[in-house]
């Protein structure tokens, strides 16, 4: 099989009920989150803002240079949004995150529509780095039986909410607590085999009992192993980067040279945030998926 290589894709977030880029520049972002506004850093956001300084100041949480939540008025523990077809609890938690990364709109919709059009019966989904579960509610939703892999309870317990909030409870899907490194050897060891991984490795981590990652040293092999637990005709493999200093062409290049000729296509770029009206793009985030 030869495979079709396509670079320096922009995968651009679809609109969303619940979720706006209203601004950004001068290392910051300002987004609506339902009913919230909120600002954060970002160092991506290098050019001038276009609403006044005014207007960002009337966000009801602010995340401080001290690295604190500041809030303008009193906000709710948690509060729902809806993202396309899945649901979300939104949280201001530490390191400016609020658990979901809008971004991934695209892929979520991508993955859907991978399982939804494929021809194959009870697909199996691996989704390693899980986090709060949107690339699972999306496999889930569309028929695929998924085995969510993440190395924080705290996580793993926000995932199993979301599901909930998506209606998703009843849908088979394996909530472990693991590390992914851990879990992927021994499901070698098992014969386990999956129709499409999906995976969001972080540049540096530990798993739940200490074990470290680095993603210089630990990609390569791991996702190596990944592979060999594709089954015989697989869907996809998907893979999402946030790694400082990694460009989207590095992942494409490995699933290349790993992947061999598994997939027809490869394909790899940037995922990226349309502001709301100002003809701007925010990037935040690489991809790379074979199919």
């Amino acid at each position: 099989m030869k495979t079709k290589h396509s670079y320096s894709q922009l995968l651009t977030m679809p609109a969303a009920t619940d979720y706006d880029l209203l601004d950004s520049g001068a290392g910051e972002k300002l987004e609506r989150y339902g009913k919230f506004v909120v600002r954060r850093p970002d160092p991506q956001a290098l050019w001038p803002q276009n609403l006044t300084e005014r207007d960002w100041q009337k966000a009801d949480a602010s995340f401080s240079a001290q690295g604190k939540w500041q809030l303008k008025k009193s906000l709710p523990d948690r509060w729902p949004v809806e993202i396309d077809r899945w649901k979300f609890w939104i949280k201001l938690s530490a390191f400016k995150h609020t658990g979901v990364f809008p971004e991934q709109a695209g892929n979520w919709q991508w993955i859907y529509k991978q399982i939804k059009d494929s021809k194959k019966k009870d697909i199996s989904v691996l989704n390693l780095f899980a986090y709060t579960g949107g690339a699972t509610l999306a496999a889930a939703s569309a028929g695929a039986k998924v085995c969510h892999v993440d190395a924080s309870k705290v996580a793993l317990n926000w995932a199993k909410d979301n599901a909930q909030l998506s209606h998703l409870s009843d849908k088979p899907i394996r909530w472990l607590l693991d590390d992914a490194v851990a879990f992927v050897k021994r499901e070698l060891r098992r014969g386990n085999k999956y129709d499409a991984i999906i995976m969001d490795p972080p540049t540096f981590g530990h798993g739940p009992t200490g074990e470290l990652w680095k993603i210089e040293e630990d990609f390569i092999p791991f996702l190596a192993d990944c592979v060999k637990l594709l089954s015989d005709k697989p869907l996809f493999v998907l893979v999402n980067g946030y790694a400082s200093g990694y460009s989207a062409l590095a992942y494409h290049q490995s699933m290349q040279t790993i992947l061999a000729d598994k997939f027809a296509t490869i394909e790899s770029g940037e995922l990226l945030i349309p502001e709301k009206d100002g003809g701007r793009f925010l990037p935040c985030g690489i991809f790379a998926r074979a199919f």
